[in-house]
């Protein structure tokens, strides 16, 4: 049976480590505490003074002034996961956590999810071969040595930094260690915890280096156990659920995301506010508990993106070079189907070209497998052809030797609508209004990652709402953008409403317009 060790880094809030302390031991696992070296005496006396009788918690020998992205951190954790071997023999495997932390699961569930296979859990992906540094330094990280602290010691850090580039002064990664990065919460087995130890006190040199690196906690651990463990035995992820903004900052949880979190595939939670008392509560209650039936669907990150994107839409930054490039042509005319509802505009389309002489694409700028010619590799990725997207129509329209051309478009897509708006050539633009019911809308956010199966009833019912006002707002784009030529197939008009709109859309004969239109499937789901 799974026994934990619990890694506690904190430098705050005493009241807080005592009670994590007690709810996460009376569950039979243990922990070491690392209480940072600048923060409050006071505090650590409190802390020590309240736990002192418990049998189940340690404390680091060493205690460490701790600044973020400095060896510092790793330092703290060395000299609690030495405390904590020392003091739990049993302990089968160390899980880290800042007292920020809390579970998101029972213990039961907990110990039961450790048991289900010999890993350590723990993200590490190639240095340099992927992009989880999103921004900043990354080779310089490791080849310059950093003596200060960017927050604290800024002028000093870029300085020394400044000096070393502009002599040269660079330095080599141990060559039989291939430099990995993840996240620094993880759970490792008690093995693998002692060969790192191991390692690290016959090979000087790998401290060394690690101690002069920028964030070693993000690479230290994720390294060593690459290279000491088996690929098999490694889990790559963590077992500890966090986002980030898009500003690099944490999310911060709060008393109303108590079910978001529980429907999560992981164990613990960072980071949890200082005022979710309630949350806190329920959490410290279900780890208690000896629940097992957790429904997880993991829709967390993709459902934030989703919300917090609602304030920014509308937002432009300075003019794409592809907004500069030539015009697709003035003699040109790009009719556009509209339509949130894909199957419906494809439908749609598919009539069209079999009754006309028009060449029609898909969504070629919002779904990637699109049926596209061989345009020279520009129509393989969707990023690419939205990115050069004059140029993309400017192919196509030359490929199929025409100056007439349909297309679909997502309402969402409302830049590009802009764009090829203010073109020299002719745009007509056809809106597809259609119904959206719960089930629509349901299966809506489950195929683009807000929803799972999964996913509690609450969390739905929360959620069908947004993406309903989501898509009014999208039409709402369309129309307060005032475009010119443009008309409307609705699902709430009559046929004639619609026929009259089609043959204007097309510019062709009602008797064409009502002969495509003539299918009672258009709108069916």
């Amino acid at each position: 049976m799974a026994k934990i060790a619990f890694i506690l880094l904190c430098h705050k809030d005493p009241k807080a480590v005592i009670d994590q302390a007690r709810r996460l031991t009376a569950a039979g696992d243990c922990m070491a505490i690392h209480f940072d070296a600048s923060a409050s005496p006071a505090d650590f006396a409190v802390i020590k003074t309240a736990l002192k009788d418990n049998e189940n918690v340690a404390f680091a020998r060493q205690r460490v002034r701790c600044g973020w992205g400095e060896w510092s951190l790793v330092k703290a954790t060395l000299s609690a996961l030495e405390a904590a071997l020392e003091a739990f023999p049993r302990c089968s495997h160390v899980y880290m956590l800042s007292g920020d932390c809390m579970a998101i699961k029972s213990a039961e569930y907990t110990h039961e999810f450790l048991n289900r296979a010999d890993v350590d859990y723990i993200e590490s992906v190639d240095y340099f071969a992927s992009d989880w540094i999103k921004t900043g330094m990354k080779e310089e990280r490791l080849i310059y040595r950093h003596w200060f602290n960017e927050r604290t010691q800024k002028r000093r850090f870029y300085t020394s930094y400044e000096l070393q580039k502009r002599f040269g002064l660079t330095r080599k990664v141990p060559a039989d260690l291939q430099m990995m990065i993840g996240s620094q919460w993880w759970c490792l087995r008690r093995q693998t915890v002692e060969k790192i130890l191991e390692f690290i006190a016959r090979r000087p040199d790998v401290r060394r280096f690690f101690r002069t690196t920028w964030i070693p906690d993000e690479t230290f651990f994720q390294t060593l156990v690459r290279h000491l463990v088996p690929e098999k035995e490694i889990e790559n992820r963590t077992l500890t659920f966090l986002m980030f903004t898009d500003y690099g900052m944490p999310v911060t949880f709060y008393d109303d995301h108590y079910d978001l979190l529980l429907s999560q595939d992981f164990l613990f939670a960072r980071k949890i506010s200082v005022e979710a008392t309630t949350l806190k509560e329920r959490l410290g209650a279900l780890y208690a508990s000896e629940r097992m039936d957790f429904q997880t669907s993991n829709e967390g990150r993709t459902l934030f993106k989703f919300l917090t994107g609602q304030g920014r839409i509308g937002q432009r930054f300075g003019a794409r070079f592809w907004e500069r490039q030539a015009s697709l042509g003035r003699d040109r005319e790009v009719l556009v189907i509209a339509c949130k509802k894909w199957h419906v505009a494809k439908r749609l389309l598919a009539r069209i070209t079999e009754a006309t002489d028009l060449c029609g694409c898909e969504y070629l700028f919002d779904e990637e497998g699109t049926d596209l010619p061989d345009l020279g590799g520009i129509q393989n990725r969707l990023e690419k052809r939205t990115r050069h997207r004059r140029a993309f129509m400017r192919l196509l329209f030359d490929y199929h030797e025409t100056d007439r051309m349909l297309i679909c478009l997502d309402p969402a897509n409302i830049d590009l609508l802009h764009d090829l708006s203010n073109d020299r050539s002719t745009t007509r633009l056809l809106e597809i209004e259609c119904r959206f019911g719960d089930d629509y809308l349901l299966g809506h956010a489950m195929r683009v990652g807000l929803a799972g199966e999964m996913t509690p009833q609450d969390t739905i019912d929360r959620l069908l709402p947004t993406v309903r006002q989501r898509f009014v707002y999208e039409t709402d784009q369309i129309r307060d953008a005032g475009f010119a030529n443009t008309h409307r197939v609705s699902e709430y008009q009559d046929q004639a409403a619609n026929v009259a709109a089609l043959a204007a859309f097309l510019d062709v004969d009602a008797e064409v317009a009502k002969g495509i239109l003539s299918i009672d499937y258009l709108f069916v789901d």
